[in-house]
Formats: C-alpha cells, structure tokens, sequence
C-alpha cells in the first residue's frame, strides 16, 4: 500500500512524523512525503530534521509569499502532477492550511482516497480561512480521523452518516509528538539555562484576528504588562509582530524572545506556571503538560478544554484576561480524565487504513 502525505507547515511535520513512525512499523506499507512550502521557516533547517528525527521530504514544491488564491491554484498543480506520477493509495492530509485543501482537492479529482487527519474540528468562524479549509477538506475526505468526541459529533450534526465516507474517533496525534519528544527535550535543549527563570507564564501571540488589530494588540500587551508586575512574562515572537508592536509605539514591558523550536517549547511548557495563547495547538500542548491556559480568542476548537475547566476564553478584554489570570495561577491542575488518546492516535490510524469495511463508530 503507497500512502503520499502532504504537508506544509512546521507544526504538521511534527504530527506527521508521529503517523510515519508507526507507518515505518509495518514493511507492507511505503510513504512518500510531499512539502508545499506554505510556510517558509528557517527553523526548518538540517537540525530541525535531525533533532526531531522526521523524516525529509521526498518532494519540496517551495510555494509561499504569495496569497491565498495564488498559493492554493500552484499547490493544486505541483500535487496533481505527483499524484499523477506515483499513484497513491491514500492522500493523507493534515489540519486545516491552504496545503490541506489543496491536497485533498488534488486528490479527489483524481478519483483518489483522501484521508483527513484533524477532521471534524470547528470554531464556527467563517471569518477564518482554517474554518473554511477544514470544512471543505471534510466534505471530499474519504476517511476522516477526529482529534476527539466533539469533533466527531460535530461530524454527525453536519449529515456526515448520510455520505460515503467512514468517520473513525482516533485522539491527537500531537499527544503522541508531545510524548516521544519529552525525553529528548530535556536533553537537547538550553533555553531554560538561557532564560534563567523560576516562575513565568508562557505567552503566545500570533493570529491575524489579534496582531492585525492595534485595539486587540494593544489590550493584550497592557494586560500582559500588569501582569509581568506580578510574576515574569515570557513571549516567544515572530519579527512581523515585532515590527507591529513597534509601528504602533506598543511597548512591551516583559521578556520577548525569539520563536523557539519544538523541544525549547516543551521545556517552556513544563516549566511554566501557566499557559496564555491564541495558538490552537499551544492549548492542547499546555493540557499535555498539566498546564492551565488562557486562551486570547473569542472562540476555540478545542471546546473540551474549556468544559472541563482546563482552559478561559477571554478574547482582547482587559478585565477579562486579568481575572482569568488571577483564577488560573492559583488553580491546581487537576487532569481527572484522558481527552486525546492517551498517545496511541498514530496507531489507531495506521491500523485503521490496514483494515477494510470501516464503518462510522468512534473507537
């Protein structure tokens, strides 16, 4: 069985790398890797393959710096030519990025089987272009693989037992990243002795919704400001929101830094005090770690988190993000049930696609 991935963003490499490892396991299946070049990172160098041992890609299409149409259209026609050469049995396809659809449309007009790993999830944010990539990608996906029970429902409340396609409920496949690069975390990276602190909360601020507004910014950075007056704040920020800041004459009174890798972001995440995003991933990785979070959004997919008390929606508001703040730091976490798998999410998809006459019903 010929599988090809396609991925384009650093974040999906790391999930990826978790499937390949348990496709690497079973000598009856061969993957062949495909990288769009969404996202254009110098972190992606020869170290970052190496490190997190993930395996390089057999195709590298470098399309980025150009706009959503533009970049999805050329995606649409390097993968078309590669699925075309090499006849794959599945497309995998990740999340929810412009690499995804494109992918999976690739495929599809193919008359290929397109699998999508991360199905189901919603913000019911049209306003966000993930919202619309994932919503289309699940509609043309053959197998879809739910991160957890609400993305499944959410699944069935769209019709989905209504369409020909199997719906399997297989966890997190970044829980199983989370745990095999724990160990080596600890061993391969510095940035606790660089950082040199006891006590801090680890924030991160990148969506458009939040840098792109200097009302939104500006409240965060002030809140964020207060609060490192009371103990350390530790931002890990791209350049372009740097450059925000100062165009703005925002000023920043806690520690930014530069962006960090996956392993120097682990140890920050076990060793803080308390998680504050608007990263969807960072929200899942804080729980991984027994971290309480803030999340600096209106909306989140992973809506569990908040149910169960884990994580505060507090969108840009002041008064909101302060007391959310003076509740979680003292809060004791508490993780009193198992949300995403418990590490075996790889598994159960590669198990899955052994196996024929999948029906709809959550494992």
């Amino acid at each position: 069985m010929k599988l090809i991935t396609i991925i384009g963003a650093r974040p999906q490499f790391i999930k990826a790398a978790a499937v390949s490892r348990e496709i690497s396991k079973h000598e009856d299946l061969t993957e062949i890797i495909v990288h769009t070049g969404q996202h254009f990172d110098e972190n992606m160098s020869e170290i970052f393959f190496e490190e997190l041992q993930i395996p390089r890609p057999h195709y590298n299409l470098d399309i980025n710096s150009v706009g959503h149409g533009a970049m999805t259209g050329r995606m649409l026609e390097g993968i078309e030519e590669i699925l075309i050469k090499e006849h794959p049995d599945f497309v995998l396809v990740y999340g929810d990025t412009n690499s995804t659809i494109a992918g999976a449309l690739a495929a599809k007009k193919l008359k290929l089987k397109v699998v999508h790993i991360e199905a189901g999830l919603r913000s019911f944010n049209m306003d966000m272009p993930e919202e619309i990539n994932r919503i289309l990608t699940d509609r043309i996906s053959d197998i879809l693989f739910c991160p957890t029970q609400v993305a499944y429902q959410n699944l069935v409340n769209e019709g989905f037992k209504n369409y020909d396609c199997n719906v399997v409920v297989n966890g997190d496949v970044m829980q199983d990243a989370a745990i095999f690069y724990s160990k080596s975390s600890e061993e391969k990276s510095g940035i606790l002795k660089k950082l040199d602190k006891k006590d801090f909360i680890l924030c991160t601020i990148h969506r458009a919704e939040n840098t792109d507004n200097r009302s939104k910014l500006r409240n965060i950075v002030e809140t964020l400001n207060k609060i490192n007056r009371e103990i350390s704040v530790v931002l890990p920020l791209h350049p372009r929101t740097l450059k925000i800041l100062q165009r703005n004459n925002i000023s920043a009174e806690f520690d930014i830094i530069d962006p960090v890798g996956y392993l120097d972001m682990i140890q920050l995440l076990k060793h803080c005090s308390l998680v504050m995003t608007d990263s969807g991933g960072l929200q899942k990785e804080a729980y991984f770690f027994n971290k309480n979070c803030i999340t600096l959004r209106e909306e989140t997919e992973w809506v569990e988190l908040i149910e169960y008390g884990y994580n505060i929606l507090v969108g840009s508001d002041p008064e909101k993000i302060y007391h959310a703040y003076s509740k979680m730091i003292k809060k004791e976490f508490k993780k009193e049930n198992d949300l995403y798998g418990g590490g075996r999410a790889s598994e159960v998809i590669v198990n899955n696609l052994l196996k024929t006459n999948l029906i709809m019903t959550p494992e």
